[in-house]
């Protein structure tokens, strides 16, 4: 049975003369796991939102979207709010109330639900979705996995047939992220729900999906199983954010069907011949430690745990160091420590030189009605940077008009203006696409050779295996593991890349799918 149906749909921006999507023509079947892939900017979001008729944007629409056979716009709030759920990319920005059983509730006390029916289901969906020791929390008290899979409970309270989510593990770890997706399949599968979800990381989700949809300038250009998406996206531009496995298979002599999962993966590539099974690798050769710290001890309040203990490591100058850990573990606390904001009870910072930080929240950075004026307040001599960040078109613009990716370069074009000597990022790739991540990493090395030194916090394990020099997890207060990268991907089992699983025991320090592929081809 169709649960919607897509006809000629195309969608302008009031601010906008191109079309954000255009001539969508598509059904989405009852019970699917439908992927939405593509750059940003290529309508993903756009299109997601119109499925959800509250949450369609401003600005011109053509076409018609069905649900079970009647126009969206003729739904009422009570059927729109109940059979159509919708996740966002921030948990935060979701999330209404202060306390974990009040937001189970939240949605079913909006209906009008009997008190006994709203108490049996908030307790049934704590209980599922892990929820039954933190009830009474505060959801400040959660990590950002905990938010988001109690956005996803708070839905699913409601039974919905749809649940729509836009990008909803950009802020997780990777555990975390693995966790929402094991999840989301259970219920795709248990309950029949239809899922339709946007996603740049892939890797967990590609071959959780019945069916795939590519996007490009607002128009879809492939349409069909995910292996099949796969050998039809090979040559082109989009290749590029696939799966390692796929993106190996697409790019050296392989035969057979395309594979999705580490799995396949390795069975491929078990069956080809390799023209080296070992790289190098690269020791970051200056010892001139520009930032050290030292047996550092902090906790936010004189009775709470301690978030750091004993935590101490160095960073030498011109390299680019990634934090790894888990949603929650202290990362963000201790870049904030490294910049002053804040002072740990105990234990040394040695960091005399100039820092900028830049924060989660991209939009706390900008205070001014426009880029330009915001970037004057720094630096006049901004346009060459400007362009090199490609935000030369944008200048003009309001900050909270951009979109995610070019919100996120446009905060470091600003706090890079100030000209530091360390660069403290906290998630600096959230919301960017994979050649958004490209540009931004090879910027960044660009800068390091030129003497700046970067201090990364991520969860992102491709772009910190592709771009930075070594790496550090956090755990329990400390710094329990660090290396180079080559070494730290290679020896992790969870913490590390779809490359590295694919390849370990078969081509020792691979990394990257081009580690891989280099190694076949040669």
């Amino acid at each position: 049975m169709e649960i919607f149906n897509i006809k000629n749909l195309s969608f302008t921006y009031n601010t906008s003369d191109k079309k954000a999507v255009n001539s969508i023509n598509m059904t989405v079947s009852s019970g699917d796991f439908l992927l939405v892939i593509g750059q940003s900017g290529c309508g993903k979001t756009t299109l997601l939102k119109m499925l959800k008729k509250e949450l369609t944007p401003f600005g011109k629409k053509e076409g018609e979207i069905f649900y079970k056979g009647k126009n969206i716009e003729l739904l009422n709030e009570r059927e729109s709010a109940q059979s159509i759920g919708f996740i966002m990319q921030d948990p935060d920005s979701q999330i209404v109330t202060d306390k974990v059983y009040s937001e189970l509730a939240f949605g079913l006390e909006n209906l009008g639900y009997d008190k006994e029916v709203i108490r049996a289901k908030v307790s049934e969906f704590a209980s599922c979705f892990g929820f039954l020791e933190s009830f009474d929390s505060s959801v400040d008290k959660l990590s950002g996995g905990e938010k988001q899979m109690l956005n996803l409970a708070s839905v699913m309270a409601l039974n919905p047939e749809v649940i729509i989510l836009d990008e909803p593990t950009s802020m997780l770890d990777p555990i975390s992220a693995n966790d929402f997706f094991s999840t989301l399949k259970r219920i795709n599968n248990d309950f029949g729900t239809t899922v339709i979800i946007s996603e740049h990381h892939l890797q967990e989700v590609f071959h959780l999906a019945d069916r795939v949809v590519c996007l490009e300038n607002g128009e879809i250009t492939a349409l069909d199983t995910p292996k099949n998406v796969c050998k039809s996206l090979k040559g082109k531009k989009i290749m590029k954010t696939l799966p390692a496995p796929a993106r190996v298979f697409n790019s050296v002599k392989a035969y057979g069907e395309c594979p999705i999962t580490v799995k396949e993966g390795r069975k491929m590539l078990s069956s080809i011949a390799l023209n080296r099974n070992k790289i190098s690798s690269e020791e970051l050769k200056n010892d001139d430690v520009i930032l050290s710290c030292k047996n550092i001890w902090f906790r936010y309040e004189r009775k709470s745990k301690d978030i750091l203990k004993n935590c101490s490591f160095n960073v030498n100058k011109g390299e680019f160091y990634a934090l790894l850990g888990e949603n929650g573990c202290g990362k963000s606390t201790l870049l904030n420590i490294i910049n002053g904001s804040l002072k740990p009870y105990r234990g040394k910072i040695k960091c005399d030189l100039k820092s900028a930080y830049l924060p989660q929240n991209p939009k706390n950075v900008f205070v001014k009605d426009t880029l330009e004026q915001d970037f004057k307040m720094i630096d006049n001599s901004y346009l060459e940077l400007s362009e090199q960040f490609g935000l030369s078109d944008f200048l003009k613009t309001h900050p909270y008009d951009l979109s995610g990716g070019e919100l996120q370069r446009a905060s470091i074009c600003k706090i890079l203006l100030s000209n530091p000597d360390i660069l403290l990022l906290d998630e600096p790739t959230k919301g960017l696409d994979t050649f958004a991540k490209i540009n931004l990493g090879s910027f960044l090395k660009q800068l390091c050779k030129k003497g700046l030194t970067i201090v990364m916090v991520t969860h992102d394990v491709e772009f910190s295996a592709e771009f930075s020099d070594r790496c550090g997890l956090l755990f329990d207060g400390g710094i329990t593991s660090e290396n180079s990268v080559r070494e730290f991907f290679s020896q992790n089992i969870f913490y590390t890349t779809s490359a590295s699983k694919m390849s370990k025991g078969m081509i020792e320090n691979a990394v990257t799918a081009d580690d891989i592929i280099g190694c076949i081809n040669g």
